[in-house]
């Protein structure tokens, strides 16, 4: 089946179907991904359908809707980022269920600049997906919005320190994530950065202190000092 720009949301799912790959199922699975609704397709294949169908964001609505992780991280790859309404975003925040897809709407999250209002609040948030989706829009946000001053990026060194005690593992991976990425940033974010990862290290309980120590071994090491020039 070919997919053009004009192809609907049913003949795209309907080619996803077509691809489906049993036996990839359970790979993704020992990386934790959900795999309910997988169909087993590969992110790089994924990544050439949406070039091929290009953006449309009503068409990614219905994707999202279809529940299919697929066509899920479609929707994430070709919904027009200035076109998404805050509110979408809580409901398909609502939907996370799997580290993989909050990491790929993360990206579209903060394209669409709505990282301002949803940080805080996701963070917030009890549900774990949500959480974690805060901390991977603030790793997606250090290193994609080069022209943001650097203290608008260490203000959320705040809420990594109020959250590094959620031992959930994916919040405190994508906590752990979002320290390392402030610290990499810059040299004028390396020293708070690396200062909160030594005191999270420094703490009693478990999660802080592997997301702390984990953070130190990474912003202390020699390839990041020489690439900031410390």
């Amino acid at each position: 089946m070919n997919l053009s720009p004009s192809s609907p949301a049913d003949a795209v799912i309907a080619h996803l179907k077509s691809l489906r790959r049993e036996e990839n199922r359970a790979g993704m699975a020992r990386f934790g991904i959900e795999t309910t609704t997988a169909l087993g397709i590969s992110n790089a294949e994924l990544r050439r359908i949406a070039r091929a169908i290009k953006r449309d964001h009503s068409r990614a609505l219905e994707l999202w809707t279809s529940g299919i992780r697929e066509a899920r991280l479609l929707a994430s790859f070709t919904a027009e980022p200035k076109a998404l309404a805050l509110e979408t975003a809580r409901v398909w925040a609502g939907d996370f269920n799997s580290w993989e897809i909050v990491d790929g709407v993360a990206d579209l999250f903060v394209d669409a600049r709505l990282e301002d209002i949803l940080i805080p609040e996701f963070a917030a948030d009890e549900r774990e997906f949500v959480r974690r989706s805060a901390f991977a829009m603030i790793a997606v946000s250090t290193v994609h919005l080069r022209d943001e001053p650097d203290d608008t990026i260490l203000a959320w060194l705040a809420l990594i320190e109020a959250y590094a005690g959620d031992e959930r593992n994916f919040v405190k991976k994508a906590v752990n994530w979002a320290l390392r990425q402030i610290g990499k940033r810059s040299a004028c974010c390396h020293g708070p950065a690396l200062s909160l990862a030594e005191t999270l290290a420094a703490r009693q309980d478990r999660s802080a202190r592997w997301i702390g120590k984990d953070a130190v071994r990474e912003l202390a090491s020699a390839t990041v000092l020489d690439r900031l020039s410390l």
